[in-house]
């Protein structure tokens, strides 16, 4: 007899994080069209709303540590913040740590639009529903977490 609760054997929890992924697909494919057809009220890319969010929560980065953060090339990373540059948002201070990888940080205009970026997804949010629990999500960010580290073998192009 098993609970709820007990772990489960490796081929069913494979089966498990399986709908797991079958979620988050689609979840992650809405969500960037939501961005790219303006819904949550801005006009940013969903890479420079990447590149604005990461600077918002961690503080100046370099592309490179962006790129590693988000699993996605520094190429990639690159153009975007370049892109942000382009519209004011960020801008590139010297490095101590590396003389040839300046930081990245958001200037004034790129906190105000990335506070009101979340300040609308917040909002969006909230309607959610479905009674969640503090605990649902914590678990929901657990099992993703380790969803995530099990796949930090996989090279970022």
């Amino acid at each position: 007899m098993t609970t709820i609760d007990a772990p489960l054997s490796p081929d069913e929890l494979g089966r498990r994080l399986t709908e797991v992924y079958d979620l988050v697909g689609p979840l992650y494919r809405r969500a960037q069209r939501s961005v790219e057809q303006g819904l949550t009220g801005d006009s940013l890319s969903v890479g420079v709303r990447a590149v604005l969010t990461l600077l918002h929560r961690n503080g100046p980065m370099t592309v490179p540590q962006m790129g590693r953060a988000q699993a996605i090339s520094r190429q990639f990373v690159q153009r975007m913040v370049n892109d942000a540059a382009a519209d004011g948002l960020v801008e590139s201070t010297a490095n101590p740590a590396h003389r040839r990888s300046s930081l990245i940080r958001l200037t004034e205009a790129g906190r105000a639009t990335i506070s009101a970026v979340l300040e609308r997804e917040h909002l969006l949010l909230r309607e959610v529903g479905g009674d969640l629990t503090d605990a649902d999500v914590t678990t929901c960010l657990r099992v993703l977490g380790a969803m995530l580290t099990a796949l930090d073998h996989v090279d970022v192009a």
